[in-house]
């Protein structure tokens, strides 16, 4: 038997994706399973043994470097060429309904709507439209039509030695006499969602310096290849010594995936590498500005979330409709820093991955 997954287009959706695909690999332990995603989500899943293999869809070209997926009539042909017996389509646009349908596979799960009902052969009715519901448990819920029977919540994640080796190798660089740290608490700002899921770099420079300060940890800024900047902008706000960034690395989903391990705590936006803390037993502070908590609610019990009430909100929206983005600005550091300071108080509580 083989089986198709068409994954998540998004960091922290894969992320909630790995109970869904966990319950794949239990219920078809035979089956070659083969997981369709972008090219950038690949190293999210690696380490794990969820997929037999991956077939990469670049429906654009990079930015830079070459083209490392297929696109076009060479992914329909190579869909085609693997006369898979089960579809899963995770996403629920009509776009991965068409590439179902084009695989030709004899059973395409995935959920009604969008106009692609008549694209499957196992329409799972949606949940009624603007009401907030986990996206977690959505894709566990298709795993169940397509007749998994053992499901969880337990998300998963694998880091691999080659990364654990660059952090501490980015340790040895900008701590050539300490070395690497044993304390450390990571603060995430990235949100590839838009600017409004962003938390004042101001707020996270207060922040990291008080966690320095008065927690006596070292901090380290977490970020992705666009998010440099934001980064370097809340060490300098910070202005202590123990809080570094990964700004001038060789940042990669595998490093962030490293970092977030080997932490004390993690401090986040409501953004993709929030999922990491999860899997790896980490407590995490998920500060949320204009998006529901429901939809991404993981249920996990070393997570804190945290959102300023504000009446025009929550929004979903990228940018902030009104201008003053008071759900984010209005989220004060102290009111953090206590949420901090009482989980590192209590020695963390860390829960064995």
């Amino acid at each position: 038997m083989k089986i198709a997954v068409f994954c998540p287009n998004w960091v922290g959706d894969l992320v909630m994706a790995t109970p869904a695909l966990r319950g794949m690999r239990r219920q078809f332990p035979d089956a070659e399973i083969v997981a369709i995603l972008r090219p950038v989500l690949a190293s999210v899943l690696a380490g794990l043994d969820l997929a037999d293999r991956n077939l990469l869809h670049e429906p654009r070209a990079p930015r830079s470097g070459p083209r490392t997926g297929l696109s076009g009539l060479a992914f329909a042909a190579a869909l085609r060429a693997e006369r898979f017996d089960l579809a899963l389509l995770l996403p629920n646009s009509f776009r991965s309904g068409w590439w179902g349908w084009i695989s030709n596979a004899k059973r395409r799960v995935g959920f009604d709507g969008n106009g692609r009902g008549l694209l499957l052969t196992d329409a799972v009715p949606r949940r009624p439209r603007g009401e907030p519901y986990p996206v977690l448990d959505e894709y566990l819920r298709l795993a169940k039509a397509a007749g998994c029977e053992q499901l969880d919540r337990r998300m998963e994640l694998a880091a691999l030695p080659q990364d654990l080796a660059a952090l501490d190798t980015f340790w040895q660089v900008v701590r050539p006499e300490r070395g690497v740290p044993e304390r450390v608490v990571c603060l995430n700002p990235g949100g590839a969602f838009g600017a409004a899921k962003h938390w004042p770099s101001e707020h996270f420079g207060t922040l990291a310096r008080r966690i320095a300060t008065e927690c006596g940890r070292v901090v380290l800024v977490l970020c992705g290849p666009a998010e440099r900047d934001v980064a370097r902008e809340i060490v300098r706000f910070s202005d202590h010594p123990s809080v570094y960034s990964l700004a001038d690395a060789p940042v990669s989903i595998g490093l962030t995936k490293a970092a977030v391990r080997s932490a004390e705590l993690l401090v986040t936006t409501d953004s993709g590498p929030r999922h990491f803390a999860a899997p790896f037993g980490v407590p995490a502070i998920t500060l949320f500005g204009p998006t529901h908590p429901l939809w991404s609610e993981t249920f996990y019990e070393l997570g804190v979330s945290l959102q300023h009430p504000v009446d025009c909100g929550p929004c979903q929206q990228r940018v902030c409709p009104q201008g003053h983005h008071r759900c984010l600005r209005d989220l004060t550091p102290d009111r953090v820093f206590g949420e901090v300071a009482a989980i590192l108080g209590s020695g963390s509580m860390r829960r064995a991955a």
